[in-house]
């Protein structure tokens, strides 16, 4: 009869997210995380069986506390786009090790983005309605400014995340803001020459 484990998957995943946010995804190993827990490596190893089977879980965990950290609630438009675009430079800023594990290479449940897939995932009909409203575009300039944007607020939170920039959170929302209008602004004065 096997042995039935008393450390939940849950418990397991949780400490690792912990471990990852404090220290970083290479301060995680089976021996450090079961320490963590205060329990030996069996648990772990029959949840997950290696540490790629717990890489793997831990990206799917830490990708959903990420996207519940982002989640605008019952904003619309540009105030929900707004909100998602501070929780994501508020992670490079107060959780750096968990946004160079999710968007710098080390999460092994993503593929690169491509910019038509920037598109998809920035595609909610209310939120390019409610800008393309606010702005005077078009909804394909809408998109295209979205997409401007998150590059540019990439661009920005890599930055931070990797200590190659520093400022207020104010200050770094102003400059993203600055970029959005002047991406507004640019393809007014396209599509008005």
């Amino acid at each position: 009869m096997a042995r039935k484990t008393t450390i939940g998957k849950d418990v397991i995943l949780e400490a690792a997210l912990q471990m990852l946010i404090a220290d970083g995804y290479e301060s995680i190993n089976i021996r450090t995380l079961a320490e963590k827990i205060g329990c030996s490596s069996q648990p772990l190893v029959w949840h997950f069986e290696n540490m790629e089977g717990l890489r793997k879980a831990l990206a799917v965990y830490a990708r959903g506390y990420a996207v519940r950290k982002a989640d605008p609630g019952k904003r619309e438009g540009a105030d929900a786009f707004e909100f998602m675009g501070r929780s994501y430079i508020r992670m490079a800023m107060k959780e750096p090790n968990l946004f160079k594990f999710l968007y710098l290479g080390g999460c092994p449940i993503e593929k690169p983005l491509t910019l038509s897939g920037i598109s998809r995932e920035a595609d909610s009909e209310a939120m390019i309605a409610a800008i393309s409203e606010q702005t005077g575009l078009t909804p394909s300039q809408t998109l295209k400014v979205i997409q401007n944007t998150i590059m540019y607020s990439h661009g920005v939170a890599t930055m931070i995340a990797t200590g190659v920039f520093n400022a207020p959170e104010k200050q770094v929302m102003a400059l993203i803001k600055s970029a959005s209008e002047a991406f507004v602004l640019q393809l007014k004065a396209g599509s008005n020459g």
